[in-house]
């Protein structure tokens, strides 16, 4: 998912504002005379990789469609260090300070998505392999967290569960085998989707390409295990994809990537990624 949906933005945008905001926001209608004017910043309080900015104009978007735009002169993906000002907004003062920290809240945790891929990224520059991302996500923040993925370098796994058939050991256990599971799949199956298998072990992973998968997925595999499987899965069928999965971490990824997988689902970039501190300060 490279594009963020507008109209799925607007929409979510409107039920966040609408938690925060409730029948109003009495603090800023109590003490800011409505047309008065003012200038807010976002500034970058630690290293971080930008991502989000389009979305923080949306929120304020939202609440006054003729608001300006945020004035930046950075892209989406680009590094910035401690101490950059991201980006500086003008507009009536009550709309800034309403919709502040809503703002705030998406683009520190698109930002941290963002900025804990690239380091995941980074980790196995060199190698063929890609990062990728999980379902797990925050509930409602799905499309923006998968973006900031996007983002930070790394390629989205399946947005949902209409999106693609992966087989995981329940799905094996219910189904009665692999074998089963993959034919049952291949039965009712669309032409263009592709099926994916979990395996823990070498007869399962023989199990799954003889059945017909065209994606293999080893977890919680060592990194040597894995290298060994990789061999395997290459004599089996060359054209086989690989992922590998399970309690990834920056210092043992590369090592992952190196056994010659081609695929390396990481769950903590998005459900454990650190909200980046960034500040909004209005004059």
């Amino acid at each position: 998912m490279n594009m963020l949906d507008s109209s799925e933005l607007m929409a979510s945008i409107g039920q966040f504002l609408a938690e925060d905001i409730g029948r109003g926001d009495i603090t800023t209608r109590s003490c800011v005379p409505p047309d008065k004017m003012g200038n807010g910043r976002f500034l970058a309080k630690e290293y971080m990789v930008v991502c989000g900015l389009d979305v923080a104009e949306a929120v304020f978007f939202h609440l006054d469609p003729d608001s300006p735009e945020i004035e930046t002169s950075f892209n989406e993906g680009d590094e910035v260090e401690e101490g950059t000002v991201i980006g500086t907004l003008g507009g009536y003062a009550d709309v800034l300070l309403t919709g502040e920290r809503l703002a705030l809240n998406l683009l520190q945790r698109m930002s941290g998505v963002a900025t804990l891929t690239r380091q995941f990224v980074k980790a196995i520059e060199g190698t063929a392999a890609a990062i990728v991302d999980t379902r797990k996500t925050t509930p409602g923040l799905r499309m923006l967290e998968k973006y900031a993925v996007v983002i930070g370098g790394g390629k989205n796994h399946r947005m949902g569960l209409d999106d693609g058939i992966l087989i995981k050991d329940n799905h094996i256990a219910l189904a009665g085998g692999i074998t089963e599971a993959v034919n049952a799949a291949r039965s009712l199956a669309g032409h263009l989707h592709k099926v994916e298998v979990e395996i823990m072990n070498w007869a399962q992973l023989r199990e799954a390409i003889e059945a017909g998968a065209e994606i293999v997925m080893f977890d919680n595999q060592t990194p040597e295990e894995a290298a060994k499987l990789v061999d395997m899965a290459r004599n089996l069928n060359p054209n086989v994809l690989i992922e590998a999965s399970g309690n990834m971490s920056l210092d043992r990824v590369r090592s992952f990537a190196e056994a010659g997988v081609d695929l390396i689902s990481v769950g903590k970039l998005t459900h454990s990624a650190r909200a980046v501190d960034i500040s909004f300060k209005i004059q």
